[in-house]
């Protein structure tokens, strides 16, 4: 147990605030690390390194910069398991699960590498007579990542590195459920070379972020959280005249048609409704069952509720605990909504415990059919591994469910059609596709392009579009008349 610290200025530092909130175990419920309640004179600390770093950092050549995240990204690969390790802790996370959140941050810092491409600017020659036209793309100045628990090493790792390789500053600040993993990547990125200064971590609650929000030397702000709090951080941003791109809730669905291959849908469904404890923006949380695949929900019952949570070293746990004693109370109360509206619970999970560990936050696997689109359990994201199962006569029937729900953040389709497939991915109305595919999250040189209430903004995470958003661009029109030319035998140029 220990006090975590904060990151400013290139210095890990303790907190002179008095406020400390414990970080727990989920698992166990015990209490391994206090992380600070900073105080506003250090969240201004913080902005005022970066801001003053930036004046340095912006003018380091772009190719230097992605030799930064050349060395940060061998230096994760290298120290993977380590990081894997801390975040299971304090995540609860199967090792597996925190392998891969790692890991698909460790691809984003690749995408970060590629900075010198993703900045070139445009040039016409000859716009007008002997003019040229060309620009430029320049970074913002101070940015900040307000970051959720469910991914405390891939979210973090969405933002500060495209933004830091685009020439800005970043501020940091995590979830206080589980500091110490965005902490172990700031130790790992000062080894990499980043200057003091370039990246900044502070922590704490509402206060802190609100003084963020309004503070007038940062310029951008990415968040990704719940749907009233990137409404809060959307609206205030932009209130106050700053960047915002906003990730919030999400309500997934699968389209199950009769044609698909059971196994395959069984398979893949089992992992995308109950993986990673649910807590993951992109769930699969609903299955629509088309026609004569309603057949298979039993069977996708028993299939699900074979997968047994279990502590993060645990080989044979399909998953940990939830996060927190609240997150656990929210589910099961979803979960008694559920029976009480009428839907029926083919798997109920709501009282799974593991031997030893019974003060741990546990839900087992949890199966519904015969659910409604005006039930609470459908209507409201879960963040918990349940699964809704509906049942429709047509693909006309299951997208007009999809498109009717707010939430656009994934969805996917099981089909041996392709006329299938290509109606329902040109008609759905969400922001990503599957297709023979559960979670289709992209990999980093696409974008993460939730729609509707999932996202909040115009610019997406990561890829070309998170260089947009961290980025300005600057247009030049030029002339230089011909008549201006110097004469003279001694005139000559000196290119070093």
């Amino acid at each position: 147990m220990h006090n975590v610290k904060l990151f400013i200025d290139g210095e890990f530092k303790n907190s002179a605030s008095l406020n400390r909130i414990p970080v727990t175990n989920p698992a166990s419920a015990e209490i391994i690390a206090y992380v600070p309640d900073a105080l506003a004179e250090e969240a201004d600390q913080a902005v005022a390194a970066a801001k003053k770093a930036f004046q340095s950092w912006k003018a380091v050549p772009v190719t230097e910069r992605a030799r930064v995240m050349m060395r940060y990204q061998a230096i994760l690969k290298r120290e993977q398991t380590r990081i894997a390790s801390v975040l299971a802790a304090e995540t609860g996370k199967v090792f597996d699960d925190a392998m891969g959140d790692a890991w698909r941050g460790i691809e984003v810092v690749e995408q970060a590498m590629n900075a010198p491409g993703m900045m070139m600017g445009e040039t016409v020659e000859n716009v007008a007579q002997g003019i040229d036209t060309y620009s430029m793309i320049q970074p913002l100045g101070v940015c900040v990542g307000i970051t959720p628990f469910n991914f405390p090493a891939m979210i973090p790792l969405w933002m500060f590195p495209l933004a830091i390789a685009c020439g800005n500053t970043f501020v940091l600040k995590p979830s206080e459920q589980d500091p110490q993993t965005p902490m172990l990547l700031a130790e790992l990125f000062v080894e990499a070379g980043a200057p003091p200064g370039v990246l900044n971590i502070i922590h704490g609650g509402r206060e802190r972020v609100d003084q963020l929000l309004h503070h007038d030397d940062v310029a951008a702000v990415s968040f990704v959280g719940s749907v009233p709090v990137g409404q809060h951080v959307y609206r205030t941003a932009t209130a106050n005249l700053k960047r915002a791109q906003c990730f919030a809730g999400a309500k997934n669905h699968t389209v199950v048609m009769p044609d698909a291959s059971k196994n395959h849908v069984i398979n893949n469904l089992v992992g995308a409704s109950v993986g990673a404890a649910g807590q993951r923006c992109m769930a699969i949380s609903v299955a629509i069952f088309v026609g004569e695949s309603q057949q298979w929900i039993d069977e996708l019952a028993q299939a699900i509720a074979a997968v047994k949570p279990g502590l993060w070293n645990d080989k044979e746990a399909g998953f940990g605990p939830l996060i927190s004693a609240s997150a656990k109370e929210r589910v099961v109360a979803l979960i008694e909504s559920g029976k009480a509206q009428g839907a029926t619970c083919l798997v109920d999970g709501s009282d799974f415990t593991v031997a030893g560990y019974e003060q741990g936050h546990w839900i087992g696997p949890t199966v519904f059919r015969d659910v409604t689109t005006d039930m609470r359990i459908y209507q409201e994201e879960i963040f918990g591994p349940v699964l809704c199962c509906l049942c429709v006569d047509s693909l006309d029937e299951a997208l007009a469910i999809v498109n009717a729900n707010p939430y656009g953040n994934g969805t996917s389709i099981f089909t041996a059609s392709g006329a299938a497939a290509r109606k329902y991915q040109s008609e759905v109305s969400v922001g990503q596709v599957g297709i023979n595919v559960p979670i289709p999250v992209p990999l980093p040189f696409f974008s993460f392009t939730g729609w509707k209430n999932s996202f909040f903004g115009d610019l997406h995470a990561y890829g070309k579009q998170a260089v947009r958003f961290y980025t300005e661009t600057k247009t030049i029109t030029s002339r230089w008349p011909e008549d201006s030319i110097p004469a003279g035998p001694n005139l000559t140029i000196n290119l070093r």
